[in-house]
């Protein structure tokens, strides 16, 4: 498993777990050293128990040497990132390449080199043309295998997903695919053989699909706000239609994370380069944006109009809870225009503190929800952690200048806020 980021290191030890020698190979030897040592880089839910037992039981190891690695191996996972590129967007692909040519180098015997780092379609074949150039005598197959990991639900996505996602054009590498999943096809899982181009489009397309279910609803909870709606409502009805589906249909203050804004725009970018723009996911991608900079507004529309001079404290600095991740989270946009905008703001997170320092300034840290509140003029709820779920409200709203409290993930209920003496504001729902 070439790289130990989220999905390198979370599919390395599910694939320990069913019983495969795995060893992940990280160029960051502080990394690699602390996984030695049995610290886990990244908050998973459930990840550091399972990691420390498939080692301990010599199916799962660490290494920075890839060459040692690959001796023996039967397939090598590229599982690096794929960052945009700053100057237009579209997906850094330097890091699969070079893993590409490193695996090539390396190979001893027959391998299947595994795509599993989300990649534009195409990448594949660009793969397999680098080894070629790398190596013409290393007998390899390149197939495509996308993850559809949640964070803060990996592990359990994993071992029980909706489906295995596998393009591939060898029989041979299909085979060694099938084998490497038999534990799923045991269960009953599906397992999809596809063309390359095609596994590769399904990941883009999933989350883009997904990506846009959410700003969808957001729209409606605008519309909701202006006529007197009930988005709560109106996503049931959505829902309770089994062509559309529940899921994904909660409103709130936008997408982040490492995956829907990344993917949404390499998709966006692979499409007109080609000459098939994508018109919907680019108005999706655009409407997050602005969304997540009008929290602010509202905020401030909650204290009067304006929060210069007032002291604001945000429950919840992650994109969603049970994760550290703050890449593209709301909460970053939302606190740097507080800011701008005068406010003095304070945070508490229970598990992204750390990951928010290095991004956000100019905030006070705080190490419980109670801090937040103390001598606040407004509460916002950003992040809908499970420990924020049932506070001691008496002793939130006593403890703040005003009792204005914005639910941005729509957690309260509005009457329960009302007796509990607050000015409750949420989102796409009538305000008490």
């Amino acid at each position: 498993m070439i790289g130990t980021g989220y999905v390198g290191l979370v599919s390395g030890a599910c694939f320990a777990e069913f019983g495969h020698e795995v060893i992940c190979v990280d160029i960051d030897s502080s990394k690699i050293d602390r996984l030695n040592a049995g610290i886990i880089p990244i908050y998973e839910p459930g990840l550091e128990d399972l990691v420390h037992r498939n080692a301990q039981n010599g199916r799962l190891a660490f290494s920075t040497d890839l060459t040692s690695s690959m001796k023996g191996c039967d397939l090598a996972f590229i599982a690096v990132g794929t960052p945009p590129r700053p100057e237009d967007g579209h997906a850094d692909l330097s890091y699969v390449y070079q893993a590409a040519r490193d695996i090539a180098m390396a190979a001893e015997q027959y391998t299947v080199i595994v795509d599993k780092s989300t990649v534009p379609v195409g990448t594949a074949r660009e793969v397999m043309a680098i080894v070629r150039e790398a190596n013409p005598n290393a007998d390899c197959d390149v197939v495509s295998n996308p993850e559809f990991l949640r964070e803060g639900a990996a592990i359990q996505d994993f071992m029980h997903p909706d489906r295995v996602v596998i393009g591939a054009d060898s029989e041979r590498a299909k085979r060694a695919m099938r084998d490497l999943y038999a534990p799923m096809l045991d269960k009953g899982i599906p397992i999809l053989i596809t063309g390359i181009e095609s596994a590769e489009i399904i990941k883009y397309a999933t989350n883009a699909f997904l990506a846009t279910k959410v700003t969808f609803i957001n729209e409606l909870a605008d519309l909701c706000d202006k006529v007197g709606g009930n988005v709560d409502q109106v996503a049931r009805g959505l829902g309770l239609d089994d062509r559309i589906g529940p899921k994904f249909l909660r409103a709130g203050p936008g997408y982040g994370g490492s995956c829907f804004p990344k993917d949404t725009l390499a998709l966006v970018k692979t499409a007109a380069t080609v000459g098939a723009p994508i018109r919907i996911v680019e108005s999706v991608i655009a409407r997050n944006d602005q969304r997540k900079k009008d929290m602010a507004d509202r905020i401030a529309a909650a204290v009067g109009g304006s929060v210069s001079g007032l002291t604001i404290g945000i429950l919840g600095l992650t994109f969603k809870p049970d994760t550290d991740d703050m890449r593209d989270s709301p909460a970053i946009d939302i606190v740097r225009k507080l800011n701008e905008n005068g406010a003095s703001v304070v945070v508490y997170d229970p598990e992204g503190m750390e990951q928010a320092k290095s991004i956000l300034s100019d905030v006070t840290w705080k190490s419980s929800s109670y801090d937040v509140a103390d001598g606040a003029d407004a509460v916002v709820l950003v992040t809908e952690w499970n420990e924020f779920k049932e506070l001691d409200f008496d002793r939130i709203r006593d403890s703040m200048k005003q009792p204005v409290l914005v639910d941005l993930r729509n957690l309260y209920h509005p009457e329960r806020m009302q007796q509990a003496g607050f000015q409750y504001y949420s989102i796409g729902r009538p305000n008490s």
